[in-house]
C-alpha cells in the first residue's frame, strides 16, 4: 500500500475556549483505496449531459422531428471529458462514471406509443463494433478513459446483450437464427420474462441458441463499405479459436463488448435487462470480461490503476437488497451474484429511505452487506432514467436526497442533475422522457439556490470518496438524537473510521468520541472545515451547520 503524505493548507482562526481551528483544506495522511462496494457512481445519459462537439450533432439523416426529448440533443463523449478536466466530478466526490451505451444506434426512428423516438439513449443497438458518431469517435473514447483515470475516476460503459434496436425503414430485422420478434413478455414467470420480447418491435436476441450462426448481412456489408471487413473477421476467428465457443449470437456480442475493455481499458460494465437473459449467459460474460481486463493490464502495465477486479453491476429490474442473493420470478429463484455480478442495482432504496427512519435503513443495509452479501454489493439510487416514481420528483428535498443517498451503506448512484436539482417534470413530454432533460448548466452557473444545493452534494460526496468506510464499512449508531453514528472499514493494512452526525443544533457542539478517536487525535469536521482535538474523549465543534462529517487527520 502506498503511503502518501498530503499537504495541508490551513487558515488558522484560533479560539482558545474550544480549541477549534478553521481549515481551508485538509487531506488524509494515507490515501484511501478505491473499493467498488462503496463507490460514488455518477450516471449520465451521454446524449443529455454536455455537448462538447457540435459538429457531430446530426448523423445518418436523423432529421425527422422527434417528440419532445425523444431525439438527439447533442451530448457526447467529449462533453464528459471536458467536465472531468474542469474538475466537476472531482469536486463532487465522484470516483466512477456510468455512461449510457455509446455503440452505433439504429439509423431510423420509431414510435412505441410515445411519439417518434430515435436511439439517443443508446439502448437500440445496430452495430456493437462501432461508436455512434453522435456520441463521438474512438479517439474521443481513448481520451475520456485516459483523462478519467488521471483524475482517479473509473469508467463504466453500458452493455446490452438482450436485444437489438427496433425495426424501422432504415433498420431491417436481424436473421431469425439471431432474434425472435415474439411473443411479447408477460412477466408472470421465468420463461415469460426470458424467452420473449421486452416490448413490441424490440427483437429479442436468442441468447439460448448454442448453434453457430452466420453474421447478419447488414453487418458484413457495412464492414465492407467501411473497409474493415477483413479485420473484423480475423478478430472473430481468433476469438472463437481461443475460447472454443460456438459462433452463437451471444458469444459474438460478448466478443464485441469485451473489445472495449482490451482497447480502451474501461473499468466495468453496467449490464442492461439482466433478468431477461438466461443466468448462465452472465457467468460466461463475466469470464470473458475478466480475461479481457487481465489482458489489458498485461499489455498496459503503466496504465493499471490498482488490483481491483473488472466491475459488473446488473440491472435486474425490481431487485432489492431484501432479496439477498436470490431474485424471485414467482416460479423460480435465480442467484445473479455468484460467478457473475459484483453488484446489482437496488430498486428498493428509494422506498426504504422515503418510508423508514435512516437508522433502520442504514443498520439493515450494513448488516446485509457485511453478512449475506459479503464480498458483493448493491448500487443504491433515488432517481434514475426509467423510474417514473423517483424519491423527489419535484426537487423539493434536494438536501435530504443527498444526505440519505450519499450516507447510505452500499455504492451510490448519483443521477445526472440530482446535484443541481435538474427538473424531472417537463411539460409536453410522454413517459420517461420527462426524466431525461438536458443538464441544467445555466442553473449551475447562475442560480444561487442551485449552487447551495451543489455545495451540500459536494461536501458529502467528497467525504464518501475519501472514506470507503462510508459506503463499504460497518455501521454503528452512537446516539439516536441528535443522530450520531460511526462507520469502520478495513482492507489489508488500511483502516478507516469516521463519525457522522445529523440534526445537530447551530453553534457550539460537544461530541463524545471516546472509543472511536483517541485523546490527542486531531479531528476535522469535513462539512464545516473546523478542526478540533480530542480532550477527555470529547471534541468541540463550533459551526452553523447541522451536519458533522468527522475524520481523523
Amino acid at each position: 500500500m502506498k503511503h502518501i503524505l498530503a499537504s495541508i493548507i490551513v487558515l488558522f482562526i484560533l479560539t482558545s475556549c474550544n480549541k477549534t481551528v478553521k481549515m481551508e483544506a485538509v487531506t488524509s495522511k494515507e490515501k484511501a483505496p478505491f473499493v467498488w462496494e462503496g463507490a460514488n457512481v455518477y450516471f449520465l445519459l451521454t446524449d443529455r449531459f454536455n455537448n462538447g462537439d457540435t459538429s457531430n450533432d446530426v448523423n445518418f439523416e436523423r432529421t425527422e422531428q422527434a417528440s419532445k426529448l425523444r431525439g438527439f440533443e447533442g451530448g457526447d463523449i467529449t462533453g464528459v471529458t471536458q467536465k472531468i478536466k474542469d474538475g466537476y466530478f472531482t469536486d463532487l466526490g465522484i470516483n466512477a462514471i456510468w455512461m449510457t451505451p455509446i455503440v452505433e444506434q439504429i439509423h431510423g426512428g420509431t414510435d412505441e406509443g410515445t411519439g417518434l423516438t430515435y436511439g439517443y439513449h443508446g439502448y437500440w443497438t445496430r452495430d456493437w463494433t462501432a461508436i455512434d458518431p453522435n456520441f463521438g469517435t474512438k479517439a474521443d473514447l481513448h481520451e475520456l478513459v485516459e483523462t478519467a483515470h488521471k483524475n482517479g475516476i473509473r469508467i463504466l460503459l453500458d452493455a446490452v446483450i438482450n436485444h437489438t434496436g427496433p425495426v424501422t425503414d432504415k433498420d431491417p430485422v436481424w436473421p431469425e437464427d439471431w432474434v425472435r420478434t415474439g411473443p411479447q413478455c408477460s412477466y408472470d414467470n421465468y420463461e415469460h420474462t426470458v424467452a420473449c420480447t421486452l416490448v413490441k418491435n424490440l427483437p429479442d436476441l436468442k441468447t439460448e441458441n448454442n448453434n453457430s450462426v452466420d453474421l447478419p448481412p447488414l453487418l458484413t456489408q457495412k464492414w465492407k463499405d467501411e473497409g474493415r471487413y477483413d479485420e473484423e473477421i480475423a478478430e472473430l476467428d481468433a476469438f472463437f479459436e481461443r475460447t472454443g465457443h460456438p459462433r452463437a449470437p451471444r458469444f459474438y456480442i460478448m466478443k464485441w463488448l469485451t473489445d472495449y475493455i482490451t482497447e480502451y481499458g474501461i473499468d466495468g460494465y453496467r449490464v442492461d435487462t439482466v433478468k431477461h437473459t438466461e443466468e448462465y449467459v452472465w457467468q460466461e460474460y463475466k469470464a470473458e470480461c475478466d480475461y479481457a481486463f487481465a489482458e489489458y493490464k498485461k499489455q498496459n502495465p503503466e496504465k493499471v490503476l490498482d488490483d481491483n477486479r473488472f466491475y459488473l453491476v446488473g440491472e435486474v429490474y425490481n431487485y432489492g437488497i431484501s432479496n439477498g442473493k436470490a431474485f424471485d420470478f414467482g416460479d423460480r429463484k435465480v442467484n445473479y451474484f455468484d460467478n457473475a455480478f459484483e453488484a446489482l442495482i437496488n430498486f428498493e432504496a428509494k422506498w426504504n429511505l422515503g418510508q423508514r427512519p435512516m437508522e433502520q435503513v442504514f443498520k439493515r443495509y450494513s448488516d446485509v452487506l457485511n453478512g449475506d452479501l459479503k464480498g458483493y454489493g448493491v448500487l443504491n439510487y433515488l432517481t434514475s432514467h426509467d423510474d417514473g416514481q423517483p424519491f423527489d420528483a419535484n426537487r423539493k428535498k434536494c438536501f435530504e436526497t443527498a444526505t440519505k443517498l450519499l450516507l447510505c451503506p452500499g455504492a451510490s448512484q448519483v443521477y445526472y442533475g440530482d446535484e443541481l436539482a435538474r427538473p424531472l417534470v417537463i411539460e409536453n413530454t410522454v413517459g420517461d422522457a420527462t426524466l431525461r432533460s438536458f443538464m441544467n448548466w445555466n442553473d449551475y452557473e447562475n442560480n444561487t439556490e442551485t449552487q447551495s444545493i451543489l455545495k451540500h452534494w459536494q461536501k458529502l460526496g467528497r467525504f464518501r470518496a475519501n472514506h470507503p468506510a462510508v459506503g463499504a464499512g460497518v455501521h454503528n449508531m452512537i446516539l439516536e438524537t441528535p443522530y450520531l453514528f460511526t462507520r469502520s472499514f478495513e482492507k489489508g493494512d488500511f483502516k478507516d473510521v469516521v463519525m457522522v452526525g445529523l440534526n445537530y443544533p447551530e453553534g457550539e457542539k460537544t461530541i463524545d468520541v471516546s472509543g472511536v478517536f483517541s485523546n490527542g487525535a486531531k479531528i476535522r469536521d469535513a462539512y464545516s472545515g473546523v478542526l478540533s482535538e480530542v480532550i477527555n474523549g470529547e471534541i468541540s465543534i463550533k459551526s452553523s451547520d447541522s451536519v458533522l462529517l468527522l475524520e481523523q487527520i
